[in-house]
């Protein structure tokens, strides 16, 4: 994991406390929710870890880099999302996953100081010892397997770039140290050069590129991303496909976050910002189609804000005020004031994409594995049509691809 900070630490904490039976992993569809397999009576609903072949959470170790932290442990207590009375049994365990100096830029995270960096100054050195740190923790922790998945901060906004159009020009720009190629980027680059599937958690521009994409399918490594769909996105993801099954209108959605984590302290930063507001915009229209609905949805004044508020910490809210229409054109509003834990929703997102994305590779899968989209913000498609944003579509989506490889399994 990239990035071993409130995320990580929550989801490795909750893994491992579910090992020990302190806590089942609630918000895992893999773990807990339950497929039903072809034709099958409604008495006979197996659980998704029942009908596919997928790793078990004793069979996982977690290893990461990280600028800022010494520990699993020291991350968890810094960040403030779990309790000590929650850490305290966990804590030898925690103590012991100690990240490896990060490829960083403060370029790219204006507001965060990188104190545990790689030495390497020249990006191909930079990925040259990302693959050697890859190797040898698969070897030093006696991996069959691996899944990388990108748990850090949001780096600033970004386009595409002519270094991002091959493989080999990308390649060339780590040579030259292209400004254009982000640290995200560079460790993408490492995960696929290694044969190691990746999930992007955030809305960074790394794997959605066409060096990327072909690097994967030279590879045979299966991919995902971009942005853990949690709060208030997902938010939108439910109520939409409601909003326009009833083919009620709507005039206007505005949404704002306060949060004060690590996560809203980088966002507090206007070019992080873009990058994140990108990636939340997008989720309406493409749920929604306003060129084939104009006069439901062809207006649509879409605002999203997100506020830095220290006190708040991990404990993020979204607010919402939906401004909806309906027969003659009457206005109607809805308000949605939704207290999350941001890590506490993102944690399962992220077991479930490490299993899923390992069950895929085994599977002989590659490339963007769109079924994911499930999880993720702004799913990355995986041909010529855009990814689809309606939560209740991803699922059925996610589903029928476990029913197919149940099937395969007998």
């Amino acid at each position: 994991m990239p990035g071993l900070g409130a995320v990580a630490s929550t989801f490795i904490a909750g893994v491992l406390a579910a090992r020990r039976g302190l806590m089942p992993p609630i918000g895992s569809l893999t773990q807990m929710a339950r497929l039903g397999v072809g034709s099958t009576p409604d008495d006979r609903q197996p659980l998704i870890r029942d009908s596919v072949s997928l790793a078990s959470l004793d069979d996982l170790v977690f290893g990461g880099w990280d600028p800022i932290t010494t520990n699993a442990l020291e991350a968890a207590r810094t960040a403030g999302v779990l309790a000590p009375h929650d850490l305290a049994p966990l804590a030898d365990e925690l103590e012991a996953i100690v990240p490896m100096p990060a490829v960083f830029d403060t370029r790219w995270v204006s507001r965060l100081e990188g104190r545990r960096v790689k030495p390497e100054a020249s990006k191909w050195a930079q990925a040259q010892a990302l693959i050697d740190d890859i190797a040898r923790f698969r070897d030093g922790q006696r991996c069959d397997r691996l899944v990388m998945i990108w748990c850090g901060s949001t780096e600033a906004y970004q386009a595409p770039s002519a270094v991002h159009d091959s493989v080999a020009a990308f390649e060339a720009g780590l040579r030259a140290d292209d400004p254009n190629i982000s640290p995200s980027q560079i460790y993408a680059y490492a995960a696929l050069r290694s044969g190691v599937p990746y999930a992007n958690g955030a809305p960074n521009l790394s794997i959605d590129l066409p060096c990327m994409t072909e690097l994967a399918a030279r590879e045979g490594v299966p991919v995902a991303g971009k942005d853990f769909k949690t709060g208030q996105t997902w938010m939108k993801t439910l109520l939409a496909p409601g909003i326009k099954a009833r083919m009620l209108g709507l005039r206007g959605w505005y949404s704002t976050n306060i949060l004060g984590n690590r996560d809203g302290e980088v966002l507090d930063a206007p070019e992080n910002f873009k990058a994140k507001e990108v990636s939340k915009l997008g989720v309406l229209d493409a749920i929604l189609e306003p060129s084939v609905y104009p006069d439901l949805y062809g207006h649509i004044d879409h605002v999203v804000r997100i506020n830095y508020y220290p006190p708040r910490g991990d404990n993020k809210e979204g607010w919402d005020n939906i401004d909806i229409f309906g027969w003659l054109g009457y206005p109607m509003q809805i308000k949605v004031d939704f207290l999350c834990r941001d890590s506490i929703l993102a944690a399962p997102i992220v077991l479930d994409l490490v299993l899923l994305l390992d069950l895929a590779h085994r599977a002989g899968a590659s490339g963007v594995q769109e079924w994911l989209g499930f999880y993720l913000k702004a799913p990355q498609a995986a041909g010529a049509q855009s990814a689809d944003h309606d939560l209740f579509r991803q699922l059925a989506t996610l589903q029928d691809t476990l029913r197919g490889w149940a099937g395969a399994r007998g």
